[in-house]
């Protein structure tokens, strides 16, 4: 099998498109599966493999973790024929996107794509919902010639197929539960990053609007002053909010930047509470990061985490930007060391279940399943 993607985003960018293709070509060449990645130049430096094609970029203004690619369709189609693909998988639907839907057609290659991203649900925190109708005309239009579409989340194939969408197939994100867990050294970790009291409420994700970080702002103000001063707030990525967010941030409250592998696998770890906010997930992949290490969380009951959380046993789900329900289910987590406890334990039960190589094994059948009517002599 030879199979061909087309991404806006790629290692070493930091985000959860980036990060799925990542653990997607690790498993292509684990099972030798060649596989050829045309993607944009990143700003966070270079990754380099023989596999790899990058092109000149520029950062898009909803998403900078997805850039907007100067691709050489001529030139792509002639390394395209060379390497004879059995199958296009689209990742992501911009420049990149639409070059390798083109070549799809141009060259009779069946496609497959991915629903990584709910860029509506960003609008309104960008004052722009008066584009919303024109942007789904041009997702159903972009993702309608696709065999599968793969979606991250019951929710989210709900959600497409409100809107038109009939080609969806489940494929959510696994997690490594060997790097994620909670065995890390508790004390050194906290010493590493300054933390003295009793509690530490954790934070993960691109400090943007749609992450709706004014909520979490406001739930770490509501916190009662008793309880308050026992809590340690650690916030861990980067993002336009950035410095807002540091002028008005409590004296309680940490920024670290942007976190990767053990490091952030650490910081998960020591957490007594994950709170996340955000309504516009597809997936929630940090939700499942910190379940896997052992922590319990309190999220929006919205998009794909309202599939990760179960409410009432591996955390608590809240109303979107409803500060009092956040605050109320932190406290009563807090208060409560045999509940929290209890939750922990389940949510690592739940994420030793989410295993990638099942994801991508699932996947392939569906590759195959997408080339039927082409030759597909190579997948027997």
């Amino acid at each position: 099998m030879r199979v061909a993607i087309f991404t806006d985003t790629f290692s070493p960018d930091i985000n959860g498109v980036s990060i799925t293709l990542s653990h997607f070509t690790n498993y292509l060449e684990s099972q030798g599966i060649v596989y050829k990645v045309f993607a944009p130049d990143s700003r966070s430096g270079e990754y380099i493999s023989e596999h790899i094609r990058r092109f000149k970029s520029f950062s898009l203004f909803l998403y900078p973790e997805c850039r907007f690619a100067f691709p050489n369709v001529r030139s792509i189609k002639a390394e395209l024929e060379a390497f004879a693909p059995d199958i296009i998988h689209i990742a992501t639907p911009f420049n990149m996107g639409l070059c390798g839907l083109y070549l799809s057609k141009k060259l009779n290659i069946p496609a497959v794509g991915s629903y990584h991203t709910n860029f509506d649900h960003y609008l309104k925190f960008y004052n722009l919902s008066f584009l919303s109708s024109s942007l789904w005309k041009y997702m159903q239009w972009f993702h309608k010639p696709l065999r599968k579409l793969f979606v991250p989340s019951h929710e989210t194939i709900r959600q497409l197929k409100r809107r038109g969408f009939r080609n969806t197939v489940l494929c959510p994100a696994g997690v490594d539960c060997t790097l994620y867990q909670p065995g890390y050294d508790q004390d050194s970790t906290r010493k590493k990053y300054g933390l003295s009291k009793r509690f530490t409420l954790s934070f993960v994700a691109r400090l943007a609007p749609e992450k709706d970080l004014h909520t979490l702002m406001n739930i770490a103000s509501s916190i009662p002053a008793e309880l308050n001063e026992q809590i340690d707030w650690i916030i861990v990525g980067d993002g336009p909010m950035r410095e807002e967010l540091e002028e008005k941030a409590p004296s309680n409250m940490k920024f670290t930047g942007y976190r990767t592998g053990k490091d952030l696998a650490e910081l998960y770890s020591i957490s007594d509470v994950f709170v996340f906010p955000s309504p516009t997930e597809t997936f929630g992949m940090v939700v499942l990061e910190a379940l896997a290490s052992g922590t319990a969380a309190v999220t929006a009951n919205s998009g794909g985490v309202k599939n990760i959380i179960k409410s009432g046993k591996t955390g608590f789900t809240c109303e979107p930007g409803n500060v009092s329900a956040f605050t109320e289910a932190i406290v009563h987590l807090l208060k409560n060391d045999h509940l929290r406890r209890k939750f922990q334990a389940e949510a690592r039960l739940y994420a030793l279940e989410q295993n990638w190589e099942a994801i991508f094994e699932e996947m392939l059948w569906h590759y195959r399943d997408a080339t039927v009517g082409n030759d597909i002599s190579k997948f027997a």
